[in-house]
């Protein structure tokens, strides 16, 4: 007779207390199969879904809580919950009711009998169906799903599935790599495999994706954000920092702001090009300063009365490369070339390196 396996199952939860309870009562017939342990990592969720899981703790043994304070994001939980997972495998699911307990027992029989480090539920194999998502979803999902499969090591283009949320893993094979894994990426599946570069044995099961029990989904456009940037950095090799990708990304977006707001006051409130730039450079950094406070350093977000006083921080920051893109610009517009877009560009050029370094310190105190 095989020996019996010891399973971890971590449930990573925020607000899901209407859903919690259900999911945990559906596996925990498991413990008859498996040496098994449920690990809920919640994000200190305010409606109480650390309650409802402290109550069945109190009810079975093998369930534990990791409840976690300042601190959150799925990534990081699932990371979090595999690092404090005391068995020899592990399995990770939603805790939404859109993963299906019964996939549980194929995964683990997939991954001891095949002898894989890794398999993935897939809602793209042949045999799985997806009930839970909308057609728009679907085809995001798909679409991403082709980009991850051009971002990552060739070992692993046979998977047909690298956003999933449900996978399990044999710990001791996997647990080097799981512990480098970048938590700020995207989905930790895919920067598992993009971490991993290869060196993994991954196998896949069909799953079949449910609809949500209750509540809505959390995507959001920060988690379409970071897919962006774990793709990026990908393809960079790793060598770009994400937040760095994301502060470029956001500093494209403030050329824009500064060339159209440079268009519209020369051309229809006919002011002249040095007049304009000074005015056009600080809608600029206020729309960066903005739209950074939302994407590129959310975990740090301020707000209130903080946002407004970290706004002039940015401008006290941005003071150096401000003078400095000004003069640039006007120096090769009046000496060199009147061409106003080479002129704009020299001076973004060099703010770009300065705003981003000290902002990260002295705005967002983030090292």
């Amino acid at each position: 007779m095989a020996e019996t396996a010891s399973l971890s199952i971590i449930l990573p939860a925020f607000n899901e207390r209407d859903n919690i309870c259900t999911i945990i009562e559906s596996i925990i017939d498991l413990s008859l199969q498996y040496k098994l342990e449920i690990i809920v990592v919640d994000d200190d969720s305010p409606d109480g879904t650390s309650e409802v899981v402290l109550e069945l703790a109190r009810q079975y043994s093998f369930i534990r809580l990791v409840r976690r304070v300042g601190r959150s994001g799925l990534s990081s939980a699932i990371k979090e919950g595999l690092l404090n997972a005391c068995h020899e495998y592990a399995l990770v699911m939603d805790c939404d009711g859109q993963h299906p307990t019964s996939a549980i027992k194929q995964s683990i029989s997939h991954l001891r009998g095949k002898g894989l480090d890794l398999v993935v539920g897939s809602r793209f194999l042949q045999g799985s169906a997806i009930n839970g998502l909308t057609n728009d979803r679907e085809s995001a999902s798909t679409f991403a799903n082709f980009l991850a499969k051009k971002s990552i090591s060739k070992r692993y283009r046979h998977l047909t599935d690298y956003m999933s949320g449900f996978f399990a893993v044999d710990l001791k094979q996997a647990m080097p790599i799981i512990r480098s894994v970048d938590v700020n990426g995207f989905k930790f599946l895919y920067e598992l495999l993009a971490k991993s570069n290869g060196a993994l044995l991954v196998g896949e099961v069909p799953l079949i994706f449910e609809k949500r029990l209750h509540g809505s989904s959390k995507l959001d456009i920060a988690v379409a954000w970071d897919f962006l940037l774990s793709f990026l950095h990908s393809i960079s090799l790793k060598l770009i920092p994400r937040r760095a990708i994301s502060f470029a990304l956001v500093g494209l977006s403030g050329v824009f702001v500064q060339l159209f707001s440079v268009f519209i006051l020369t051309n229809i409130l006919a002011y002249s090009f040095q007049s304009s730039l000074p005015i056009a450079v600080i809608l600029a950094a206020t729309s960066n300063y903005l739209i950074n406070n939302i994407l590129t350093f959310r975990f740090a977000r301020l707000n209130g009365l903080k946002l407004i006083k970290g706004l002039t921080k940015f401008l006290l920051v941005s003071s150096l490369p401000f003078v400095a893109n000004i003069g640039l610009a006007s120096a090769y517009y009046e000496h060199i070339s009147s061409n106003e877009l080479i002129a704009q560009l020299l001076g973004i050029i060099f703010a770009f390196t300065w705003n981003y370094v000290a902002s990260s310190k002295f705005v967002w105190n983030t090292p």
